[in-house]
């Protein structure tokens, strides 16, 4: 968990299509929560050493509660799975507070959200702030079929109903996302978020690279991602006390260091929100998180722990 963390109240749960969850979160204190920038997450403490991320999809301007929306997840680890079994009204849960990984670019001419399945929640927040501050945009969301997308009566009674988009897999071709056809010429200056399933992203963002989007307009998060942990063994040197740790092949770093009685912090497990970000000293990591940009990786100066490997027989980390 974060250094700054939030004590709330499950005030209200409600089903919001099959297998999601919608919960009201409110300060145990009273005292107003902390504002947070649309795209931003937070930590939640499901369990003891169990702490996953989730997008805040309420309205950036609020300050009385925080809404979170939840899928259940088929191959869940414990964190949705938990939560969608113990959170019911009344019960207390320990929070982060907000962090951005994925913010809205400043001054951007034209704005498209394209939401795949739970993905829809952070860009609900970009929504509601984009609509407050009068800047244009467009809200495409994508899921399987009508029972399976959540917000549906939020979204059709939204002040800015009218830039909503609902495409769904069990539709007609006709209906179903078309980036050829839905999304804005290049030249208009629009930036353009996606967030959902890994092959879905890869999709929206390789058919707006081909229509001529620069990478500079192209934004995506990972709610989840699939982590390769194959691999040789190597050594990790923790340079503070000197300290030799073996990694076994198919081990994670974290898990190794765990056996020593030595102690990360982790939050998503998939490289994907950055809790476990360290320092490289010496050697060459095998990068295998979605977090890092390419820039940094190529420095080889930090790494996740949680996911990443080692090109080198030894890697000597800030620990």
């Amino acid at each position: 968990m974060a250094e700054t963390s939030l004590r709330v109240e499950i005030v209200d749960r409600r089903q919001a299509a099959e297998d999601i969850i919608v919960l009201d979160l409110v300060p145990v204190d009273g005292a107003p929560l902390p504002l947070f920038e649309p795209g931003a997450h937070v930590d939640v403490e499901v369990g003891p050493d169990l702490v996953r991320q989730y997008s805040l999809c309420g309205d950036p301007a609020r300050t009385d509660r925080y809404r979170l929306g939840i899928l259940l997840d088929p191959a869940s680890r414990g964190g949705s799975a938990g939560i969608h079994a113990q959170f019911q009204v009344g019960r207390q849960v320990t929070i982060s507070a907000p962090r951005n990984n994925f913010p809205l670019a400043a001054g951007a001419a034209a704005t498209v959200l394209i939401g795949g399945g739970i993905g829809i929640t952070p860009l609900l927040a970009m929504a509601h702030h984009l609509h407050a501050v009068g800047l244009p945009f467009r809200l495409h969301y994508c899921a399987r079929s009508r029972a399976k997308a959540a917000f549906l009566d939020e979204l059709a009674s939204a002040p800015y109903a009218s830039s909503v988009h609902l495409h769904y897999s069990d539709g007609g071709s006709g209906q179903r996302l078309d980036p050829a056809r839905d999304l804005p010429q290049p030249s208009d200056g629009a930036h353009l978020y996606v967030c959902g399933p890994t092959g879905f992203m890869d999709w929206v963002i390789g058919s707006a690279a081909t229509l001529g989007y620069p990478n500079a307009r192209l934004h995506k998060e990972h709610f989840g991602a699939e982590v390769d942990t194959s691999g040789d063994a190597f050594e990790v040197e923790l340079s503070r006390s000197g300290r030799v740790v073996p990694v076994a092949a198919g081990q994670s770093i974290v898990a190794a260091l765990k056996t020593v009685g030595v102690r990360v912090e982790v939050s998503c497990e998939q490289g994907v929100c950055g809790t476990c970000l360290c320092d490289v000293v010496e050697g060459i990591p095998d990068h295998r998180d979605s977090y890092l940009t390419d820039d940094e990786k190529a420095g080889n100066d930090q790494m996740m722990l949680c996911c990443s490997r080692a090109k080198t027989p030894r890697l000597v980390l800030d620990l």
